[in-house]
């Protein structure tokens, strides 16, 4: 357990028939911002429940600041924060209201609570904006109230659903600021979740990736990039697939596999520069024509594609939850 502020071993979550998360095991590191994806029914809420005591685990065990979730829930809740993807706070109480009720449901006392509400209002930059109703923020301020709130009972790991979902480019990166200064001037723990990869990519130190309950990767950014060994061709040709292209492609020396993705072809090659060429002239042969080629250096949507194969987009959202993402988006854009 030394280093470690979650520690998960086996956890599993059965709903009748339905297995959600099969037997994932990983630990999560003191003082690191730890990104969790998945596809939509991967597993990866029903984890993030387990986590923070919402739901009990079917079997497996999980710790988090040395707290069993089983055994000493209490003690769980005790040492963590949450911040939702839904917006929470009451929209007719003031910024402080909000924050000072949520110090009330975790039992701090007024005297000891309003100085953390200050500085805690300060921290997100809306002391001047403390005795407004929370009606009349905008989607960037909300956000911030709802990351004050999730501290206010100094949390020693911090939950965030979606930090930045439905947020414009400039707000979201108030944002990353604030998460990286939680880690670097706090030394706090961060589990995060988010549909834009390039946040992960920016922000966590390690990435889990799950898919059908199970951890398919986990690792440094980095190295989840380097794994995928060189560029990523796409190309699309006109008259559909063809086994015999598919030989004559992987018969080239620098490509290292070829997948059918789309309607296309993906190639993960040495150098994207170089085989283009090489490619094209198949194609040619093949007396095939080519609609469009792209080269690209590995990204994580490369990774999570190759790892998934899809790609985390919100048509890949069940209904229920296209529906949750566009009442958050609407509410952070108002």
């Amino acid at each position: 357990m030394d280093g470690n502020a979650i520690e998960v071993e086996g956890l599993t979550k059965r709903f009748g028939e339905l297995v959600a998360v099969n037997n994932v095991s990983f630990s999560v590191r003191e003082g690191e911002i730890f990104g969790f994806l998945g596809p939509n029914g991967a597993g990866k809420t029903t984890t993030i429940n387990m986590l923070t005591t919402v739901i009990r685990p079917t079997s497996g065990r999980a710790t988090v600041s040395c707290c069993d979730v089983t055994k000493d829930p209490r003690g769980v809740r005790r040492t963590i924060g949450l911040v939702p993807q839904e917006y929470t706070a009451d929209e007719d109480l003031t910024g402080m209201e909000n924050i000072m009720l949520m110090a009330d449901l975790y039992g701090i006392p007024t005297a000891e609570a309003r100085p953390r509400a200050k500085e805690l209002l300060e921290l997100v930059k809306l002391s001047d904006a403390a005795d407004r109703d929370v009606e009349t923020y905008s989607g960037g301020m909300r956000r911030r109230l709802e990351l004050a709130c999730g501290l206010i009972n100094r949390p020693k790991v911090l939950f965030l659903d979606e930090p930045t979902l439905g947020l414009d480019v400039q707000t979201r990166a108030a944002v990353w600021q604030y998460i990286r200064l939680l880690k670097e001037k706090y030394h706090m723990t961060l589990f995060m979740t988010t549909h834009y990869l390039e946040e992960a990519d920016h922000l966590c130190d390690r990435i889990a990736i799950i898919d059908h309950g199970k951890i398919v990767a986990l690792d440094t950014p980095a190295n989840l990039k380097a794994g995928l060994g060189g560029d990523i061709i796409e190309i699309h040709v006109q008259g559909g697939a063809s086994e015999a292209l598919v030989g004559a492609l992987k018969a080239i020396p620098s490509v290292r596999e070829v997948k059918a993705v789309d309607g296309g072809y993906r190639l993960k090659v040495i150098d994207g520069e170089e085989t283009a060429p090489q490619v094209l002239e198949i194609v040619r042969g093949q007396s095939m024509k080519v609609s469009r080629l792209s080269i690209t250096s590995p990204t994580l949507d490369e990774v999570y594609l190759d790892l998934t194969g899809r790609t985390l987009r919100e048509e890949d959202a069940s209904g229920d939850a296209v529906l949750k993402q566009r009442f958050t988006v609407r509410r952070a854009r108002q």
